[in-house]
């Protein structure tokens, strides 16, 4: 998807706002972090959970043990600063000549990851909040929906060049916590070095998270250089998500601005894209040309929606225009009815 580099002539009032809010590249946060979520509206509701995990208490417990617990899980590659340097397990680090720490993990039922693309496209926004921050505020959300006594949240970020890893604890102020640093991530600007894309990030996180649990992937779902619209047409990122929902229950959110799904009215302007080098002057005043990109970008996201229902996933779709929390406590009502059958296992696999 290509988006207004700047506007040259005249705007209507009406539609004003849509150009002068994409001028520069966003500094920083859009929204404060006592805004992500409001708790006092998610109290009665709790995200179904319907795949089997780890054990059978869903989550009401915690183990008999304080702390990170004494189980040993996966061994994973130390990362500075993030990791502590007395788990290193020495005898792996030997083998692989790269540093790496043992995992232990306590008598939890539910341990729910969530992946946030902050890639370029990642920050545009015309109704004052930009699609990665609305990214952040849906996994805070789903956070606290999620979240019962002694389940943990963990976060990865999907940067054009690696993903960064932040640790799952457990616990509300581990949960803001987590919230806080994905809200002061630097942002990446246009045109940042690297060959990451979504279905990288999602195939790390089916490789370094193999305990079961809940998986979130927030994200607008655009891949550079992609201009298939036929429904039929496999995105790139649909195997990834596919091999993914195999063991996990993974619930895809789907990130929109209003100006996306309809091209405002702004007269000539140009049209660049974040991540690649596609510029191109249109006027968005023909009513020719306005007519033909809105089919283009519905069909697209026809594409995404019929792709995500294939691979087995749960979608939302949330838009900057829209209160969010209310899209999603909508969704999570109608989830009940619908999540046992769309996160059946494939046949063979256990559920």
């Amino acid at each position: 998807m290509a988006y207004p580099a700047f506007q040259p002539s005249a705007p209507s009032v009406r539609n004003a706002g849509a150009a002068t809010s994409v001028l520069r590249t966003p500094s920083g946060p859009t929204i404060p972090l006592g805004k992500l979520a409001p708790e006092a509206a998610l109290r009665r509701l709790e995200l179904t959970v319907v795949r089997r995990l780890e054990g059978f208490l869903h989550g009401d417990h915690l183990g008999l043990l304080p702390g990170p617990g004494s189980d040993v899980n996966d061994a994973r590659p130390y990362q500075p600063g993030q990791d502590d340097v007395r788990k290193i397990d020495w005898a792996v680090t030997a083998r692989t000549t790269v540093p790496h720490v043992r995992d232990t993990i306590a008598d939890r039922e539910l341990e729910v990851w969530g992946l946030l693309d902050v890639t370029p496209s990642m920050n545009w926004g015309t109704e004052g909040i930009t699609k990665r921050d609305l990214g952040i505020a849906a996994i805070a959300t789903i956070g606290f929906l999620s979240q019962r006594m002694g389940d943990r949240f963990g976060g990865m970020l999907l940067l054009p060049d690696k993903v960064k890893r932040l640790p799952a604890r457990s616990g509300r102020t581990a949960l803001y916590g987590l919230l806080r640093k994905m809200l002061t991530e630097p942002i990446v600007p246009d045109n940042a070095p690297g060959d990451l894309d979504l279905a990288d990030g999602i195939e790390q996180l089916t490789r370094s998270q193999r305990r079961r649990g809940m998986r979130v992937i927030v994200s607008d779902f655009l891949t550079p250089g992609d201009v298939e619209v036929d429904p039929d047409a496999a995105p790139v990122w649909e195997r990834a998500i596919r091999r993914l929902a195999v063991k996990n229950q993974v619930l895809c959110v789907e990130v929109v601005d209003r100006h996306e799904m309809e091209l405002p009215d702004v007269g000539e302007m140009l049209i660049r894209d974040p991540e690649t080098k596609f510029l191109r002057y249109v006027n968005t005043s023909d009513p020719g040309t306005k007519a033909r990109m809105d089919a283009a970008t519905a069909a697209q996201r026809e594409r995404i929606k019929v792709a995500l229902r294939r691979a087995g996933a749960g979608h939302i779709q949330l838009r900057t225009d829209r209160d969010w929390v209310a899209d999603i406590a909508r969704f999570v009502l109608n989830y009940r009815r619908v999540a046992s059958v769309l996160h059946a296992p494939p046949q063979g696999v256990s559920k």
